[in-house]
């Protein structure tokens, strides 16, 4: 389970939206759908994620007909607000979503479609784990309405899996993948480095199997330590080593070099597509600052600049619903300066960047010196704008402490 959720304002039990929220309904709407189950804890995971023995009173059976609920609650607040309107992304994320019969997720996803309506051409995404797809899936998935799987690969290492609590067979990935592009699917892989025990040679090997599967789309995340997490611990008593900054820096630079080679080209820090059509629409969503509702245990919503997060547990998610309350646990309305300082973080991380307009007057002069340091392109600068180099990537976070601090 992750960490406790953020402090922040009482949230109404009826999910009334303030009635000075600046709504902007030409803002490009989200829906994210968080499935928490998950078969084990991966252990590395600081997700909101519950195996069966910690679910204490809530029945995966009943979830689709739960969240459905909150679906409801959804459009009567949105439609109450003047802010309704059709979803431009839908995502399935978890925990492990195909651990829920596909039908149940078609479920879902027809009744977020009955109450908002889906935009001509919208991206709707599954997340998988490589063992729960089956060409019968694929295609109810298909059916429903999703357009694209993403497979949770991880590594094609054995030794590599098992340091992450991985259950899956590298050869269940080839499947999976097979399956969703049979069924029409477009196709993101997923890849974590860094692991413990992994060498650079590990990493290169996974690198070349996730080409071989020719997906549309790859995601590779940098291993990162989170408290409370059971690798944290191990980490803590000594019984494996802490991952290694440089090591992983060159484990970035070879997958950017294989992906580019392989046709790739990277749009954000840790994510590759083939074509700028191919790009994950629903990320992109959150990294500009599009507005979003969130259904499930844990997930968060944003609107016009007001941010909510619900409860975490499934059973205090159920109880809410099933009171016809809303399940958020607390609220907020970021300041502008915190609304920049976010902006500044999440745009920068992107191949567009973000505009130098935009980076605080007193902060402009600096970005002269990022040029000097090579982390900030030349050209994209003369043209305005704030773009990283592939060194700027891999200090993304140090660029944006000198655009805000």
């Amino acid at each position: 389970m992750a960490g406790p959720l953020p402090l922040g304002d009482p949230a109404p039990a009826d999910g009334h939206l303030p009635d000075d929220l600046p709504i902007d309904t030409s803002v490009p709407f989200s829906a994210y759908l968080h499935i928490p189950f998950c078969t084990v804890r991966c252990g590395y995971c600081d997700f909101n994620t519950y195996t069966s023995t910690e679910l204490r009173g809530a029945k995966q059976e009943d979830y689709a007909s739960t969240l459905i609920s909150e679906i409801g609650l959804a459009r009567r607040v949105l439609a109450d607000a003047g802010a309704l309107r059709p979803m431009d992304t839908v995502f399935f994320g978890g925990g492990t979503p195909t651990l829920l019969p596909a039908g149940d997720l078609a479920r879902m996803l027809e009744a977020a479609t009955s109450a908002f309506g889906l935009a001509e051409g919208a991206e709707v995404t599954v997340e998988a784990n490589p063992d729960t797809v089956t060409p019968a899936v694929a295609r109810t998935l298909a059916a429903a309405g999703v357009t694209r799987m993403s497979v949770g690969m991880q590594s094609a290492v054995p030794h590599v899996l098992a340091s992450l609590d991985r259950t899956h067979r590298p050869e269940n990935v080839t499947t999976a993948v097979a399956a969703a592009k049979d069924a029409g699917l477009a196709v993101s892989v997923d890849l974590i480095y860094g692991a413990p025990g992994e060498s650079l040679a590990d990493w290169e090997a996974s690198l070349d199997a996730a080409l071989a599967l020719e997906s549309d789309h790859v995601s590779a995340y940098a291993l990162i330590i989170e408290d409370g997490t059971k690798l944290a611990r191990q980490i803590r008593r000594g019984e494996v080593p802490t991952p290694d900054d440089d090591v992983q820096a060159d484990m970035y630079e070879l997958a950017d070099a294989r992906l580019a080679a392989g046709g790739f080209d990277w749009y954000e820090v840790s994510n590759w597509a083939r074509t700028p059509e191919q790009r994950s629409r629903h990320n992109l969503a959150y990294w500009r600052g599009s507005d979003w509702w969130g259904f499930g245990p844990g997930a968060h919503s944003h609107v016009a600049g007001l941010r909510w997060w619900n409860v975490k547990h499934p059973a205090a998610y159920a109880q809410r619903l099933a009171a016809s309350e809303s399940p958020a646990a607390g609220t907020e309305r970021p300041d502008a300066e915190s609304r920049t300082l976010e902006r500044i973080l999440l745009l920068s991380r992107i191949r567009e960047g973000i505009a130098i307009d935009e980076v605080p007057t007193a902060n402009r002069s600096r970005v002269a010196g990022l040029i000097a340091d090579g982390l900030v392109d030349p050209a994209a600068a003369i043209r305005g704008r704030v773009q990283l180099t592939l060194r700027g990537r891999l200090l993304a976070d140090a660029v944006v402490r000198e655009l805000t601090d």
